[in-house]
């Protein structure tokens, strides 16, 4: 719930969401990973794309074409993690709780998860996301709690830390 006195939320300039993903894109993890984050400008939400599926991402439904549960896990992690920028991308955020529902293998050659919030207090925020296969259909689906805090990150900018 939100006090009505300090009116309407701000949101962070488009900048700051750019310096974000930019210095989260050139994390080790990142880029080991093959992923993208962006926050697409005069749009309130996360995109996270796997450009390129490899081989080490699939594996799942026992098939070598479907992408495996764990990465899309780590990918709705991803994006409803990072939906904390969205509020303010200087403060510390964790995810705290995920419940994924998949609905059809992610096959193609690429893949594209997009989360936004639904609702937000000062200390949590409920975000939902959804992965899109290379046809651009629903195969899967992800509600999350995410914890803010009042700390900023160790870098100042973002949770990328190489």
């Amino acid at each position: 719930m939100s006090d009505s006195s300090s009116g309407p939320p701000t949101r962070p300039t488009q900048a700051a969401l750019d310096r974000y993903a930019e210095l989260f894109n050139q994390s080790l993890t990142l880029r080991h990973f093959g992923a993208r984050l962006s926050f697409p400008e005069g749009r309130n939400k996360v995109v996270v794309t796997l450009p390129e599926l490899r081989p080490e991402h699939r594996g799942g439904v026992g098939s070598a074409l479907a992408v495996n549960g764990g990465i899309l896990a780590a990918l709705f992690d991803l994006a409803i993690g990072t939906s904390g920028a969205l509020v303010d991308p200087t403060r510390r955020c964790a995810t705290v709780q995920l419940s994924m529902s998949f609905e059809r293998p992610v096959t193609g050659d690429r893949l594209r998860v997009e989360s936004e919030i639904d609702s937000q207090g000062l200390t949590l925020l409920f975000a939902t996301a959804r992965v899109y296969d290379a046809q651009d259909r629903v195969c899967g689906r992800c509600q999350g709690v995410v914890r803010l805090s009042n700390l900023p990150w160790a870098s100042g900018e973002s949770p990328a830390t190489n």
